[in-house]
């Protein structure tokens, strides 16, 4: 486990330690962190250094598609063709620049927000507590654990109660582990030992008190993470992007080398038809391709960010707009989180002040995981009163809480030296642990039909949604050598009534739920909960609960009978937070893009399976830790404008690819035609490159554009095989009109004896309809009537027509190889280009019905 000397401090006995780090019982003076964040820096675990601004360029020149344009660039420079090489470099440069400029834009918004979302740890400085960013630890503070916690840096307990770890991230073990703060035994490897803390590790339950000894890097963690960045999990996004892109790579693979073919053998001059073939090559390049995809996910990042979403990874953007089940915890997320307690009840329903007390008792002396139910009861006590049992009693030991139990009992001692265990938690668990009932002062053993009424009686409360917690306790003899209690102490217990809590729907939760399934989300409650009460909730906000399935029967099902039934439910209950885990995986198994949405530490696991893990600011630091996405605000109708978001982005995406692809498609039947029946070069290679650079920059528009409101009505997956047709489809229409354009300069403009001429009129045939077909191709709509691009868009093409025209008059015209055209070309043209817009939208309408699986 260890890279370097910094286990052999962790192995040292704590006395040896405290001198190590200049340890300060009172906890260390601001002038002295000052000093030490000076000499180790900040404690922090740079998985993603942010990219140096020189980096991050390289790294957007890393792409295999800019690549390939650099290497024809170099080629055409070696050859001596300086305008061709300007041409081309110009395309990388303008790919490049723009996706830089976006990208850093997007982390600016993301660093801002990022600095909303708060982990902080409790030190203890110049002898009081105060709450400081975890970054700012430095080796000798003191720090307060309590359960939910993250371990802030590698540390070593001064003292420890009932301390449970949650060690997975560094051992792969994922039951807690208890650690005590006692001196080492020295036998075992310093991840083991109990007195030593990890970075990287969080507070299952339990408190402690605990010395910084090593932060940031040169924690294992830190060590960790830079033997192994973060393993990337490859999105089906991803995947699509790269197929796309290997698939225009091979596809160039076979026509290039046709191309230069062709010409070479035709014409004889072999290094014109090199030339011309790499021009080919250059236009078939989709070099926009990265540009489109970061920028249209750093936008949908930025405009997230309006909306107070914290996006933390930019490709969860895409998966956010396909997904197509989402789960989520039920409290917190569908509920306000604030629980109020409501009733304090003896077993036979009636109000028992004794219950409140007891209950007071068990909140207020034990350490573990605090609760929102604790905070009800202490908040609910009167003052007076609560002091005044408290003066009764002395704390001897608790027995934690624990996600298996499901309870937490206080040991207390009184006045005359008897101990009393009073026990808290689940009412199915604490009757099962009873034998005896108190009802107004009187003890009488419980019969089974006592307990079937009492069962009854609880779940008509939690049909009202309440939820209940039982209280029990029992006297025992107090011990003069102290004894430990254990979880075998909980039995033999009195049942001495209930407190009931209630959880209120939050007001956005049914209006959300709606309008996400309105977008074709389907939504799943899963939660710890019993189903009495989740089905209350789920009733209020109007999920349906006609089938509800429960932990114990996961508990009993394999992988696969989980996968088939994952799919009759929509609400799961009394799940332990493997349950939710697996309810995840199994709907991935069934081909679904799922998201998970919870706050708690036992969420976790599950937010790191999901394709998208969505969080809140409230949430614990390990699960903020574990997400994609974090909601600054807890308000559900944030989600739905999310997945619109996403959507819009994957529209964005799929527009260009269907575009470059499909025009990229048609020219080439266009180039190898003219190229085998020409006496010269189709187009000359300069000539080429411009009409492609001119075409890249009526492009760099399309994040900009709008979206047809038809397309966010459900999710959108990546679905190369529908590509690939579509492409087949709307490729070769283009062809159609270029021949005719041919024809046409052949025949009736003497195109035959005059190249010049042939060159301009098939440029700007091509270039209008490439620009034209943008529209086409970007709703499934009649373009110009039904659905208008987005004012960018619409300029950057009429520039781009005016740009190509203007080229043949201008004087830059003898260079390019230019001619002046006749009026009555453009005549020609213009009912061409008419046509071509015509028929265009009648195959695209007829493939969308045939191919594209009705948007019902």
């Amino acid at each position: 486990m260890h890279h370097h000397d910094n286990g052999s401090l962790m192995e040292l006995p704590l006395e040896d330690v405290k001198k190590a780090i200049g340890f300060v019982p009172e906890g260390l003076s601001d002038a002295e962190v000052a000093q030490r964040r000076a000499q180790y820096g900040l404690n922090e675990v740079k998985e993603e250094k942010p990219l140096s601004p020189l980096l991050r360029l390289w790294k957007s020149l890393q792409n295999p598609l800019v690549i390939l344009l650099s290497v024809l660039g170099l080629i055409s420079l070696l050859t001596g063709d300086l305008r061709s090489t300007i041409v081309i470099f110009s395309m990388v440069v303008l790919g490049v620049a723009i996706r830089y400029t976006q990208e850093m834009r997007a982390d600016k918004a993301a660093e801002k927000l990022k600095a909303l979302v708060s982990t902080h740890a409790t030190v203890c400085r110049n002898g009081e507590d105060k709450e400081v960013p975890l970054k700012m630890l430095v080796p000798g503070d003191i720090v307060k654990l309590g359960a939910g916690d993250m371990i802030p840096a590698d540390v070593r307990l001064l003292a420890s109660k009932d301390l449970f770890l949650n060690q997975a991230v560094l051992t792969g073990e994922s039951l807690p582990v208890e650690k005590v703060a006692d001196p080492l035994s020295g036998q075992e490897e310093p991840l083991y030992n109990s007195n030593n803390c990890f970075l990287g590790t969080n507070v299952e339950s339990g408190t402690a008190t605990a010395v910084v000894v090593h932060t940031g890097e040169k924690t294992d963690f830190g060590a960790l993470a830079a033997h192994i960045s973060r393993q990337q999990v490859v999105t089906g996004f991803d995947k699509g992007i790269n197929s796309f892109t290997w698939l225009m790579i091979r596809f160039m693979l076979v026509m290039v080398p046709a191309v230069f073919l062709i010409n070479g053998f035709c014409r004889h001059n072999w290094l014109e038809a090199f030339l011309f073939a790499l021009s080919v090559a250059v236009g078939l390049t989709p070099e926009m391709l990265p540009m489109i995809v970061t920028v249209n996910l750093s936008k949908g990042a930025i405009a997230m960010s309006r909306k107070k979403v914290i996006v933390k990874k930019l490709s969860a953007i895409q998966n956010f707009g396909a997904m197509d089940v989402l789960c989520t915890d039920k409290t917190g997320t569908l509920t306000e989180g604030r629980i109020v307690l409501e009733q304090y009840l003896n077993p036979e329903g009636t109000p028992d002040q004794k219950v409140l007390d007891f209950g007071y008792l068990n909140s207020y002396y034990h350490t573990g995981l605090r609760n929102l139910m604790d905070e009800a009861i202490l908040h609910h006590e009167e003052v007076g009163t609560a002091l005044h049992i408290r003066e009764e009693f002395s704390k001897i030991d608790e027995i934690p809480f624990d996600f298996v139990r499901k309870r937490m009992s206080v040991v207390l001692e009184n006045k005359e030296g008897l101990n009393i265990l009073i026990c808290k938690g689940a009412v199915e668990g604490i009757m099962e642990r009873c034998t005896q009932v108190e009802i107004n002062g009187q003890i009488t053993p419980l019969s089974h039909e006592q307990q079937e009424r009492y069962h009854r009686q609880v779940e008509a409360l939690n049909a009202q949604g309440f939820r209940v917690v039982a209280l029990a306790y029992k006297w025992m003899p107090g011990a003069p050598d102290a004894p430990v209690y254990s979880v075998t102490d909980e039995s033999e217990l009195v049942l001495l009534g209930y407190l009931s809590f209630l959880d209120p729907p939050k007001a956005t939760a049914s209006a959300a739920l709606h309008s996400l399934s309105a977008a074709k989300v389907d939504v799943c409650i899963l939660t710890g909960d019993n189903e009495s009460i989740t089905a209350y909730i789920c009733r209020k906000v109007g999920v349906n609960v006609d089938r509800i399935l429960l932990g114990p029967d996961i508990e009993q099902m394999t992988d696969e009978e989980l996968t088939a039934e994952v799919v009759h439910h929509h609400v799961f209950a009394r799940l332990a937070p493997i349950h939710k885990l697996r309810i995840i995986k199994a709907m991935q198994q069934n081909g679904h893009v799922t998201g998970f949405m919870g706050d708690g530490i036992n969420d976790a696991p599950a937010l790191k399976a999901a394709d998208v893990g969505i969080s809140v600011n409230t949430a614990v630091d390990i699960a903020k830790e574990a997400s994609d996405i974090i909601l600054l605000e807890n308000n559900l109708m944030i989600l739905e404008q999310g997945v619109a978001e996403g959507r819009k982005v994957f529209g964005n995406i799929i527009k260009y690819i269907r575009m470059a692809a499909s025009s990229n498609f048609g020219n080439m039947f266009s180039v190898v035609g003219a190229s085998a029946f020409l006496p010269f070069l189709p187009m000359l290679p300069i000539q080429v490159l411009i009409n492609n650079l001119l075409y890249d920059f009526s492009q760099t528009a399309i994040p900009t554009d709008n979206v047809d409101p038809e397309w966010l009505v459900k999710p959108r997956k990546w679905t190369v095989g529908e590509l690939r047709r579509f492409i087949l489809v709307i490729g070769p229409i283009s062809s159609i009109f270029d021949y005719i354009t041919f024809w046409l300069l052949i025949t009736y403009f003497g195109g035959w004896n005059n190249p010049a001429l042939f060159h301009t009129g098939w440029f700007i045939e091509s270039l209008f309809t490439q620009t034209l077909i943008i529209h086409v191709i970007r709703t499934n709509k009649i373009p110009f009537i039904e659905s208008w691009a987005s004012w960018q868009l619409m300029v950057t093409s009429v520039c781009i027509v005016i740009a190509g025209a203007w080229l043949t008059v201008s004087p830059l015209a003898a260079t390019f190889g230019f001619t002046v055209l006749p009026a009555a070309y453009w005549a020609c043209l213009f009912f061409i280009l008419i046509a071509y817009v015509a028929l265009t939208q009648i195959v695209k309408n007829w493939f969308n019905r045939r191919f594209v699986k009705s948007e019902s």
